[in-house]
């Protein structure tokens, strides 16, 4: 006969937090250095428990979507600030100066990859069907974040938002699955749980913020720290505009063959057959 063993011998970390939760009152146990270490938030906002604030921000997203099974994702990058195609004319509107009123009139320009992201997701999130291998994963703010989840909501598909405390409070968009709504304090743990399950990665036009990302990977990429994956740059005319690529290998300040690590495209079609070719699905 085989003994029934207990599955452990200490209680869980809960359980012991429940037992603690209502001690005695004496003058030690009303002092904050009673409380027990992962229950005291005083002792965990410390400058000197940064490294367990980084670990925790890594552990908590990582475990959340391998229980809900997301293995693999198409991450989306992009502005937070181009209008949906339907809210275009109200930026042109609301602008007050010729200044404003021409950089209003370029965001409404650019609003249509908006729709493009949204088909993209679209696209890269099939059916429903319960094996997926390109979960939608963007920023989880507005703009070309919100229309990539907002692509997978089309057909019924979950998507990760994966946002960041601001100065400026950044509410998640609607079209994120709820349960996979995270949010992040160290931009570098965000940026990592991007790219540790993605198999693609399109990159709208954006500021600051989508060129740090955008840039960060390639590096990656090209020191091969991580492996090659289609890597789609969305928009000739912008980034022709604000990006000169080939005078930096020009310069020798990369090579030539640096150029080949994305491609350039404008249409959601054009971007999901060059994954699809890359992973022989098509």
């Amino acid at each position: 006969m085989h003994p029934t063993l207990p599955d452990r011998l200490f209680p869980t970390a809960r359980a012991e937090a429940a037992t603690a939760a209502h001690p005695t009152s004496v003058p030690q146990t009303e002092h904050p250095a009673y409380e027990l270490a992962f229950q005291d938030k005083d002792f965990l906002l410390t400058d000197e428990a940064r490294p367990i604030r980084l670990q925790l921000e890594l552990m908590k997203a990582d475990l959340a979507l391998n229980a809900a099974g997301i293995k693999s994702t198409f991450v989306f990058y992009g502005s937070a600030r181009i209008p949906a195609p339907e809210d275009a004319q109200g930026v042109i509107d609301a602008a007050k100066t010729p200044t404003e009123r021409a950089v209003a009139e370029r965001l409404a320009t650019n609003s249509r990859y908006y729709d493009e992201a949204r088909t993209l997701a679209r696209l890269a999130s099939g059916d429903g069907a319960d094996e997926r291998w390109f979960t939608v994963c963007s920023g989880g703010g507005p703009s070309i974040m919100e229309a990539a989840n907002r692509g997978a909501a089309d057909v019924g598909a979950p998507s990760v938002g994966l946002n960041i405390v601001l100065p400026f409070e950044q509410v998640p968009n609607p079209y994120v699955t709820p349960g996979l709504s995270f949010q992040f304090h160290y931009f570098a743990l965000r940026k990592m749980h991007f790219l540790m399950r993605a198999r693609a990665v399109a990159v709208f036009p954006g500021g600051f913020g989508t060129l740090d990302e955008f840039l960060e990977l390639l590096t990656l990429v090209q020191t091969g720290k991580i492996a090659a994956l289609p890597i789609l740059l969305y928009g000739r005319a912008f980034w022709g505009r604000i990006v000169n690529w080939q005078a930096l290998a020009d310069e020798g300040v990369i090579a030539p063959g640096d150029l080949d690590l994305f491609t350039i495209v404008d249409t959601a079609q054009e971007g999901w057959r060059i994954v699809c070719e890359h992973y022989g699905i098509c």
